[in-house]
């Protein structure tokens, strides 16, 4: 069944709009995210270190939708038997990025009950008035068991 022009409008417009309403999703690392050429340069200002080097945070920019194009990459504990860290990637909804994240901003805090906690500055794209909203990006790590939850507000 084909569709009309107007008809892929809406179920975009639709998608876009149930960003508001849906959770942060943390998903593993994926080719169409994950990749190195997905870095946002400059590299050094957008790739921080935590626990020890540890963990890795970095901004990853997929360049379109260009209103949502920007995800963060988790480099953390546990590790696998070879020695390699677990690799997820938070977006805003499944694989809708955020329009904005600010990572030289990002702040981390520990807790023995929550484990690593990470808040940084975010904007998500609002498609009904076409404008941006401000927003905090937080995401929690265990590193003991990879569990890792975001929520924004």
């Amino acid at each position: 069944m084909r569709r009309g022009l107007a008809d892929l409008v809406a179920m975009a417009a639709l998608a876009l709009g149930a960003q508001a309403a849906s959770a942060q999703t943390v998903q593993p690392c994926d080719d169409a995210r994950s990749n190195a050429w997905n870095i946002a340069e400059p590299w050094e200002a957008n790739s921080r270190l935590f626990a020890k080097g540890a963990v890795r945070l970095a901004l990853i920019d997929t360049i379109e939708p260009a209103a949502a194009a920007f995800h963060l990459l988790i480099l953390s504990p546990p590790y696998d038997e070879l020695g390699g860290r677990q690799c997820r990637v938070v977006s805003l909804d499944g694989a809708t990025g955020f329009a904005g994240l600010d990572l030289a901003a990002a702040t981390a805090a520990y807790d023995r009950a929550t484990g690593l906690t990470f808040a940084l500055p975010a904007q998500r794209y609002l498609p009904d008035t076409a404008d941006f909203a401000a927003a905090t990006l937080h995401v929690t790590l265990n590193q003991s068991t990879g569990a890792i939850a975001a929520s924004l507000d």
